[in-house]
């Protein structure tokens, strides 16, 4: 079985082989199926403690299931659950994985980690084709909500130095949401952002434009994801919570290389308008001059 299809069918898969398990087996299956949030972020070695069983018994575990080893079965597992856990069991694994004197290294740890991960997996195939999509189109509606807005506004901000057709969809209500995208065409491109717990109203919304036949590409985190099943393209990138704040660094790098790769794609028109850019910054005075703007500081 596909490690993809044991992340959907982990629970059920754990289910039907429970009453053929060993006795420190069952110990660790159904620790798992009460305690999901918590185990999917342990260690094999701790969670052996937590049972009372040993790291190997734990190893093994895994194998029985069908998994290469351990690390495949909490990735199976952290992806079945991410989407499921509340704000509140999200503080409960923070308090487990965290503690103040190590927040600092841990979480910037864990980033950098996300964005390798990313940069290892993300398809150049999907990308370069999100690039052409996005160059040739007409409109570009940019969609995504609570806390993946910041990215959709980061990238609406670049992208309409960059194209004279640019739509940031704001979506507090489903209604406006539709209203924004209603003239969307196969003309169009509509990039949708969503990460767990993924957005309902993100999802409607790329069910939309791909109904109207737009070119859809979707920036989330797996191909289980729901925005996958509307996607012309679907970009990937690690996202996964230290705590209640989700940590969407990865996506942010991947959107920062998307911006920069369609950029060089037409560099004149591009360095045309920047330099129209840069005289109505200097005609209206946008920018704060630096005290050194004439030479060095002076001691």
């Amino acid at each position: 079985m596909e490690e993809k299809e044991m992340e959907k069918d982990l629970f059920m898969l754990i289910n039907e082989r429970l009453p053929k398990l060993s006795k420190g087996h069952k110990l660790i299956a159904n620790f798992i199926l009460s305690h999901y949030d918590k185990a999917a972020f342990m260690t094999a070695q701790k969670l052996g403690i937590t049972v009372g069983v040993s790291e190997s018994t734990v190893v093994r575990f895994a194998t029985e299931l069908g998994y290469d080893g351990y690390p495949a079965l909490q990735r199976a597992l952290q992806g079945l659950m991410r989407n499921k856990l509340t704000a509140v069991q999200r503080i409960e694994v923070m308090n487990d994985r965290l503690t103040r004197d190590d927040v600092l290294e841990r979480v910037l740890t864990l980033d950098i980690e996300k964005i390798r991960r990313t940069l290892e997996e993300t398809s150049t195939e999907d990308f370069n084709r999100a690039v052409d999509m996005i160059t040739s189109c007409n409109t570009i509606y940019i969609l995504a909500a609570r806390s993946t807005a910041p990215l959709a506004s980061f990238m609406s901000y670049y992208f309409n130095l960059i194209f004279p057709k640019v739509r940031l969809v704001h979506n507090s209500s489903t209604s406006e949401m539709f209203e924004q995208i209603m003239h969307i065409d196969e003309n169009d491109v509509l990039i949708g952002i969503s990460f767990p717990r993924y957005s309902k109203q993100t999802v409607k919304g790329l069910q939309f434009a791909k109904s109207k036949g737009t070119h859809v590409i979707a920036l989330t985190d797996s191909i289980s994801s729901p925005l996958a099943q509307f996607a012309d393209t679907l970009l990937l990138a690690h996202s996964d919570m230290a705590s209640f704040v989700d940590s969407l660094v990865a996506p942010l790098s991947l959107i920062n290389a998307l911006i920069v790769a369609v950029s060089i794609t037409d560099i004149d028109r591009v360095s045309k308008n920047f330099e129209s850019l840069e005289q109505i910054w200097e005609e209206y005075d946008v920018y704060e001059k630096s005290d050194n703007s004439d030479g060095p500081l002076k001691p």
